[in-house]
């Protein structure tokens, strides 16, 4: 299997268990108005939305790594 192809589903479920975080957070806000601050809402919404746009940056990085360490895997194993 190669890099790139690893690479995908694992930030997928990475991105998908931070989505379950923020929905979770974002419920508990909703249903507990009296125990969170008035700007959770925004709060919440800003510090998971940063975490995860930096989390696909990050991945796109690694993305392009992967597909240029499989190339070079490729050329090594046509030089054999």
């Amino acid at each position: 299997m190669s890099r790139k192809a690893r690479l995908v589903p694992t930030m997928v479920i990475i991105e998908a268990a931070l989505a379950g975080i923020w929905w979770y957070l974002a419920r508990f806000g909703m249903a507990n108005p009296n125990r969170v601050t008035s700007d959770f809402q925004a709060v919440v919404g800003q510090t998971m939305g940063m975490a995860m746009g930096g989390l696909l940056g990050i991945g796109l990085i690694l993305f392009l790594v992967a597909a240029r360490n499989d190339r070079k895997a490729a050329q090594e194993k046509t030089r054999r």
